[in-house]
Parts: C-alpha cells; sequence; structure tokens
C-alpha cells in the first residue's frame, strides 16, 4: 500500500503534530517509510490540488490532507474551511481514490493544539487510519461489482 500525505505549511505547527500523528498511525498499521510520500502545500487551500495531483498519478491507494483553519474575526475561515472540504470530497469522487480530511477547522488555537497533540485525539492519527481502511475497502467493493 502506498500513501501520500499532503501537508499544509501555514499554521506549521498545529500541521507538524498533525504529521507526526499521521506518520506513527501509518507506520502501526504496517507501512514502511518507502509506502508514504509526504508533500508540503503553502496553505490549506492549495491542498485539493496537489491532492488531485497525487490521486491523479495513479501512485497511491490513498491521500491524506492535513492542514490548520483556525476561525479569525472575518468570513475567510468560512470561505477557506469549505472550499477545502468541498475540493478534498470532489478529488475523491472524481479519481475514485479514498482522499481523507484530515484538516482541523477550529474555533481556536487552543483546538487545534487539543487535536494535533500526540496520543489518542491525534487527528492526523484518524486520517491515516481512515486511509488505510479506505484503500483496503475499495478493491473489496470492487469485487463486489457485477460484469
Amino acid at each position: 500500500m502506498k500513501i501520500a500525505l499532503i501537508v499544509s505549511r501555514f499554521n506549521e505547527e498545529i500541521t507538524a503534530g498533525l504529521l507526526g500523528g499521521a506518520q506513527e498511525a501509518l507506520a502501526a498499521a504496517g507501512l514502511r517509510d518507502d509506502d508514504v510520500a509526504t508533500f508540503h502545500v503553502p496553505g490549506a487551500f492549495e491542498i485539493p490540488l496537489a491532492a488531485m495531483h497525487a490521486a491523479e498519478s495513479g501512485a497511491f491507494d490513498a491521500v491524506v490532507c492535513l492542514g490548520c483553519v483556525i476561525k479569525g474575526e472575518t468570513m475567510h475561515f468560512e470561505y477557506i474551511a469549505d472550499a477545502v472540504a468541498n475540493g478534498i470530497m470532489r478529488v475523491g469522487l472524481n479519481t475514485g481514490v479514498p482522499v481523507v480530511f484530515g484538516v482541523l477547522t477550529t474555533l481556536t488555537e487552543e483546538q487545534a493544539g487539543e487535536r494535533s497533540q500526540r496520543g489518542a485525539g491525534n487527528k492526523g492519527a484518524e486520517a491515516a487510519r481512515a486511509a488505510v481502511d479506505m484503500a483496503r475497502l475499495l478493491p473489496q467493493l470492487k469485487a463486489q461489482e457485477r460484469p
């Protein structure tokens, strides 16, 4: 199994925690370092485009998207969060490759920190486990298709 990790550099202290959690979860699932490719993008808005290229490359069984958008005083949060969520969903639906949403959309930096710390609540780890599950499930579903 090959997994692509698309990671936003914006809010890097948070996304580094998500990335660490994802890497730990993938290692626990039996993936080697060579099975995982990490690609960094400037911000969350750029995640869907990079995810699309990773999914379309044919090199990956799943793509994990990691980022963090924290609400500020303007509508920017709503626009970015909505665009990223819809873009990531569209990539998966258009390519048939599992593309997992591991982008935090929080109201405060404290909430983001809690969700990116090492341990049970790390959302990067949760996204990585979902990617592995989906990469295993889709071939089973395809095998059920009628000729």
